[in-house]
């Protein structure tokens, strides 16, 4: 022992000299509670979103002991703690809510207190005494139709869960001006660290930024872009993901890691994508539109705050939402409004179900047969005599493969071209117009009317 402290009083991990780094964790460790699990530290607070915390509290320990490489040796005892206090498996529990006074099940149970190490905690007292949030409900009440608010309150309610069983994401969509960028504020004042602002497309567009979603119950995209994604996969397997998956972060090897993100997005478009057009992408989402902007309203700029004040309010309203999505296996109220908004979106991004029910190009007829190059062919002068942009040829295959038993079609390669040569083709569709099909077909077409269906009354829009 240095001769400076003979005599002094030490704590066990400290010799007068030296920290034992070691013993330091082991007496820390036995007065916090505190895990470490899945790349992060948790608490009964919830998880630690900013390590420099963790190296406050050791410094405070530290600060009268160590004289000498401080900063180094705060990091060495963090590195040992994730070993010390190191947890193989820290599921998520996804009927529990953890708020600043206790727990909240479900089932409306509550049990009061905070001794149990979690990973989320939402910064919001249970209050079942709190009144009806009336600034809330009536700025809901102005931006949403009323058959479309109790969609948003199961889904508000579902993403104060870590689960993801309702397999969907939301998009409000607007023209703007509506007053849709006010709920951002609000739901950060009630998710507080389990809420994050960030971009969907930047999801769809960097592997690693799905990592980022690690432990967070809900990401914002307030500006979502109407830009076509490139791809879908890291969005759907967000939406989707039911326990862990693989994460990437850069210069780390992937890893294992539970994921409940939900998403939620404020628009004036659509999500659509470049290149996955199947009915798999565009039923994941709820798409929620809002009302006009009256020309005579004047918005209050303070309106945020003052639902920010409602907040225990708001939380008992989200939870009523999750208690009946609940009830409901998990299926999401849609009113005929979304419905019908995600079968525009859908559609709006693969013209070709229009063109599948079209007039005076093609006729579903069973004993009918068509050419699949033949059949883009007339696809491709529908887009043109309708000022629309057909999707790949390949794209426009894959679609059709997807919904033979919707217009009862069969591919076969026994379908007989203009040379008598047995070709692949759809059994099932007979085409009422015919292109003229050569080596250059795709880029310069010719509609014309064969003779036997002349008497067939086609679109006023028709260059025939």
């Amino acid at each position: 022992m240095n001769k400076k402290y003979a005599g002094l009083d030490f704590p066990a991990w400290f010799d007068g000299k030296d920290v034992n780094e070691a013993a330091f964790c082991r007496e820390f460790l036995s007065k916090n509670k505190l895990i470490y699990a899945d790349n992060a530290f948790f608490t009964p607070d919830g998880r630690l979103t900013d390590p420099l915390l963790l190296k406050e509290k050791i410094y405070a320990e530290l600060e009268c002991y160590a004289a000498k490489n401080i900063p180094r040796t705060i990091s060495n005892i963090v590195e040992i703690m994730k070993l010390a206090a190191h947890a193989e498996s820290f599921p998520p529990k996804p009927d529990e809510i953890h708020v600043q006074n206790g727990t909240l099940r479900i089932d409306g149970s509550f049990l009061a207190g905070r001794s149990e190490i979690v990973r989320s905690r939402f910064p919001i007292d249970y209050n079942p005494q709190a009144g009806k949030p009336v600034v809330w409900l009536r700025f809901l009440s102005d931006l949403l139709y009323p058959e479309d608010i109790p969609t948003f309150q199961e889904y508000i309610g579902y993403c104060l869960i870590p689960s993801t069983k309702g397999q969907r994401m939301m998009i409000l969509k607007g023209e703007g001006g509506e007053g849709k960028s006010q709920i951002g504020p609000v739901l950060a004042r009630l998710f507080g660290c389990n809420m994050k602002d960030g971009s969907i497309a930047k999801i769809s567009d960097n592997r690693f930024a799905r990592a980022d979603l690690e432990h967070i119950h809900l990401l914002v995209d307030d500006d979502m872009k109407m830009e076509v994604l490139k791809q879908t996969n890291y969005v759907k397997s967000i939406v989707t993901a039911q326990g862990k998956m693989d994460l990437e972060r850069k210069s780390v090897q992937s890893y294992q890691g539970w994921m409940y993100a939900r998403l939620l997005a404020f628009s004036n478009g659509d999500l659509q994508s470049l290149y996955d057009r199947s009915n798999g992408f565009y039923r994941r989402q709820l798409i929620l539109t809002t009302k006009e902007k009256p020309a005579d309203r004047v918005d209050d700029p303070d309106i945020a705050e003052k639902m920010k004040l409602e907040i225990e309010g708001i939380f008992l309203w989200a939870f009523e939402g999750l208690q009946r999505l609940a009830a409901n296996n998990f299926r999401f109220t849609e009113s005929l409004r979304t419905l019908n908004n995600r079968e525009y979106v859908k559609r709006d991004a693969n013209n070709a179900i229009d063109f599948m029910k079209s007039t005076g190009y093609i006729r579903l007829k069973a004993d009918m047969s068509v050419t699949s190059k033949e059949l883009y062919a007339i696809y491709g002068i529908w887009c043109d005599e309708n000022g629309l942009t057909p999707i790949r040829q390949r794209s426009f295959s894959d679609f059709l493969m997807r919904n033979l038993k919707t217009y009862n079609l069969e591919h076969t390669n026994t379908v007989t071209n203009a040379t008598g040569r047995r070709v692949w083709g759809y059994l099932g569709i007979e085409p009422l117009i015919s292109p003229r099909i050569s080596e250059n077909w795709g880029k310069s077409l010719c509609t014309y009317v064969p003779v036997s269906y002349t008497h067939l009354t086609l679109p006023t829009n028709s260059r025939v």
